[in-house]
């Protein structure tokens, strides 16, 4: 509780962006509960409904409720966000941890794959992933996961190389620990706290990919409620007719990106020895 108190007052900004994400995670949870209507379900005499009333952010084209849609379409972006950030900090440790530990060749020829990778942007990259593999949400997850690899893989290994010369580690090995043990148990243990300061930032990176993707119909298929494929089925045709239906999807992208960019600055600035007091 000291902590959290703590926190608050010496990053107020931090836990705006805090409390932004626990309301989404929230609304993901419990959207079967939080959603009156089927995302699925339409209603021809709802068709293109104003907000207000039955249909509270309006309906769709298709008389689909766009508050359900945008409640359940936080289910999606989150789990996508998180799973394709998850996956892509575990390959990206691994493949650090290895070429940071091991050097000489192993490490040269990591770097120079790393920097192939890097040279394009994280967007067209995930472009080039997801129209390869197709439109699912496992394919989604994955073409957005291996793009963040390079980042999480250079900050591990730049980590490494300096740990594994430290004083504890000769110490392990002197005691007879095993390379592998003194890499896993004592130099990647310390490696951690830059990395959740990555992650954080990259869950928002990731959930607006995803919404680019699902934007240009190379992310979440249908019936797949998703706020970019909103945003793609409404922007050309009725931006100015419904306006509804572009402003509330995009206002949620923005502000799960903006609450994520806002905790990951607060919990950089925390795990930083040179910025605490």
């Amino acid at each position: 509780m000291q902590t959290t108190l703590y926190f608050v007052r010496r990053y107020p900004l931090g836990a705006i962006g805090a409390e932004i994400m626990a309301i989404f995670v929230l609304t993901a949870l419990f959207a079967g509960a939080i959603a009156p209507f089927d995302t699925t379900a339409t209603d021809a005499p709802a068709s293109l409904a104003r907000p207000g009333g039955v249909h509270l952010l309006g309906a769709d084209f298709m008389g689909r409720d766009v508050f359900s849609r945008i409640v359940h379409g936080a289910r999606i972006s989150l789990a996508v966000g998180l799973c394709a950030t998850a996956l892509g900090c575990l390959i990206g440790v691994a493949i650090g941890l290895a070429s940071g530990y091991l050097g000489g060749t192993f490490d040269l020829l990591v770097q120079r794959l790393i920097d192939i990778l890097q040279s394009l942007p994280l967007l067209v990259m995930a472009l080039v992933m997801a129209a390869s593999l197709g439109p699912s949400l496992t394919n989604t997850i994955v073409a957005i996961a291996i793009p963040l690899v390079p980042n999480v893989a250079r900050i591990i290994r730049s980590n490494t190389l300096a740990l594994r010369e430290m004083p504890f580690v000769e110490a392990a090995r002197a005691v007879g620990m095993g390379e592998a043990r003194v890499a896993l148990v004592h130099v990647l243990p310390n490696t951690l706290a830059p990395l959740i300061v990555l992650a954080t930032a990259q869950v928002g990176s990731a959930i607006l990919v995803e919404s680019a993707l699902s934007f240009l119909g190379l992310g979440i298929p249908e019936p797949h409620p998703s706020w970019g494929r909103m945003l793609s089925e409404s922007a050309a045709e009725y931006v100015r007719t419904a306006p509804w239906l572009v402003i509330y999807p995009g206002l949620a992208i923005s502000l799960v990106v903006f609450g994520t960019n806002l905790l990951g600055d607060a919990v950089r600035d925390a795990l930083d020895p040179r910025l605490r007091r």
